[in-house]
């Protein structure tokens, strides 16, 4: 009978102190730290949203305000040069001091350039285009919109390496006079007001950057971010980027990423730059924006194991008289399930709890002296049970004088292969059963059959063989007995299909009759039989390895192992045995 756990008087005491103390510390610390968490998010949207719209904002009059500084430069270029850049008039002195002096209005502009329609012309600034392939392509791009009319915008360049690197973008407009394009005035702006002001904002874990329509990084604060890279990895630039004519609006929204297989929440917010299809993003882990709720969830915590370690100690004080006497009567009653009657219990009580011990005592007495008489039963069955089973083995070798000792040996050689092949002790008990009955079935053949002192008929052989079914029939109502029978029925098989009674191959026979036709071969080929004299045990052993389909080889290695220690009890030869592949097996099959 299972035994049902009961719940111990101590922790009931100490449950409801704790949820008394507890519960309403628990209650209160999570309504704060959801109103807390509401309101954080909140002020950590808002704080993105004004980060990134003032950023947007400076970008977008920054951009006008250059648009307007160019376009003036090149109303003063058109004025000055009275709309001629041909030639040697684009390298006029005046043009040179115009470009100079708007190149040094700014640190934001690293260069500029003016060139005609024949792509020569004059340029000042920190930079120099001609050492830079990228720089080239640019100014090839701007110089091709240019002549279509168009301004142009190009795409953000990384130059330089460590400290000195820097990041420019190119601007241009086209110069013309008549209605005729003349020429192109062009602009390189560095970026790295940019990214000081991102890096300025970018505190507590949150990293602001810059994309362009397509989700590549212009400008972020985070060096492992390279400019062009593609953003859209974060869902809340890959947003900006597919909200298409909506880009105007400004987004918030929490999404995920990860960090290898860690996976990060996160809260983001982006704020378009309309006339450059740009978006100013921010965005934060948020564990990070919620660090002060966390940090008040843990204070809670801790209050909350303060509460519940002071009340398991109340409770252990208060319970601990009561306890003590009845873990020991529990204790006892685990003993005497346990089979051990040989404590009594030591309750010094004036109370119930004393007359309860006392009462148990008597039982205990009662159930060790009923649990002893079982034992002694139980024991007298099963010698009587075992005895039983040597005794229909011995009628069987007492029937035949040819096998006299057959199941004996038989049973020992299959216990010694069982022991070999590592089985379970449970298994052998009833391989050794089995190998003891195995023959038991010969009961039920003809004497004038079982003791013929000469080869059988085919006729003959045809009913000596049906002695493998006799005897699992006469064991099959014996409960006990049921798991032997495979090894009683089968072990007349072979995994090639020419066994008896049924002609089983392979793994539909057992391991237990495979364990045991080895175990019976082996005495038959060495013991004296009406068909056959015997032969020495290496010679037995070696046919037993030939015969590689008829036998299990990882049973036959066991026979092997235990004969080459000498434990089979035969009288051997010195010689080694070994696989022969060229011996020609005998067909021997033991009945």
């Amino acid at each position: 009978m299972q035994v049902v756990r009961r719940i111990p008087l101590l922790y009931l005491i100490g449950s409801v102190l704790v949820l008394v103390s507890v519960v309403p510390i628990y209650f209160y610390g999570t309504n704060v730290i959801a109103i807390s968490r509401d309101r954080l998010k909140t002020n950590e949207m808002l704080l993105q949203n004004s980060i990134t719209s003032s950023l947007s904002d400076d970008l977008e009059q920054r951009h006008q305000n250059m648009l307007a500084m160019l376009a003036n430069l090149r109303s003063a270029i058109e004025i000055s040069s009275g709309g001629n850049l041909s030639g040697e008039h684009v390298q006029a002195p005046e043009l040179r001091a115009l470009l100079e002096q708007f190149v040094s209005s700014s640190p934001d502009l690293a260069y500029a350039t003016l060139v005609n329609a024949d792509k020569k012309g004059i340029r000042a600034g920190r930079t120099r285009t001609e050492d830079d392939p990228f720089m080239q392509a640019e100014l090839e791009r701007a110089f091709t919109a240019a002549w279509d009319g168009r301004q142009y915008q190009g795409e953000p360049l990384r130059l330089g390496a460590g400290r000195d690197a820097h990041t420019i973008l190119l601007l241009s407009m086209p110069v013309v006079a008549g209605g005729r394009f003349v020429g192109l005035i062009g602009v390189f702006i560095d970026l790295d007001f940019l990214i000081r002001r991102l890096k300025q904002v970018s505190q507590g874990q949150l990293q602001a950057y810059v994309v362009d329509g397509a989700g590549r990084l212009i400008a972020g604060a985070d060096p492992a971010f390279a400019t062009g890279q593609d953003m859209t990895r974060f869902e809340i630039a890959r947003n900006f980027v597919e909200q298409g004519q909506s880009k105007r609006l400004a987004a918030t929204k929490e999404f995920r990423v990860y960090q290898g297989n860690k996976p990060i929440d996160m809260l983001g917010t982006y704020s378009p730059i309309a006339s450059l299809d740009w978006a100013v993003v921010a965005q934060k882990p948020r564990e990070a924006a919620y660090a002060s709720v966390n940090e008040l969830q843990r204070t809670a915590q801790w209050l909350a194991l303060g509460a519940a370690l002071a009340s398991l100690l109340v409770s252990l004080f208060s319970a601990r008289k009561i306890a003590t006497p009845l873990r020991t009567l529990t204790e006892q009653s685990r003993a005497i399930s346990r089979g051990d009657f040989s404590e009594r219990v030591q309750v010094s009580s004036r109370t119930e709890i004393g007359e309860l011990a006392e009462t148990f005592n008597l039982m205990t007495d009662d159930l060790e002296r009923l649990v002893g008489d079982l034992k002694r039963a139980a024991d007298e069955n099963l010698t009587l049970f075992l005895s039983s089973i040597q005794m229909l083995a011995g009628a069987v070798d007492e029937k035949d004088p040819y096998t006299r000792g057959h199941s004996d040996r038989v049973t020992r050689y299959s216990v010694l292969i069982a022991t070999e092949m590592g089985l379970p002790k449970e298994e052998i008990e009833r391989i050794r059963i089995a190998a003891q009955l195995h023959d038991v079935g010969k009961i039920g053949i003809e004497d004038r059959i079982l003791k013929k002192p000469g080869p059988l008929t085919p006729e003959e052989f045809e009913i000596m063989k049906t002695h493998t079914i006799k005897g699992a029939n006469i064991l099959r109502p014996v409960r006990q007995l049921r798991d032997m029978l495979p090894g009683i029925e089968l072990h007349h098989e072979a995994l090639d299909g020419r066994g008896y009674p049924f002609g089983l191959k392979g793994d539909q026979i057992p391991l237990m009759p495979r364990i045991i036709m080895v175990a019976d071969t082996f005495d038959a080929m060495t013991t004296i039989r009406p068909y056959q004299s015997p032969i020495s045990p290496e010679t037995a052993v070696r046919r037993i390895q030939a015969m590689v389909d008829r036998y299990d080889q990882t049973v036959v290695a066991a026979l092997v192992a235990v004969f080459q220690r000498n434990e089979l009890g035969v009288e051997r030869e010195d010689t080694a045995v070994d696989f022969i592949p060229e011996m020609l097996a005998a067909e021997i099959q033991p009945v």
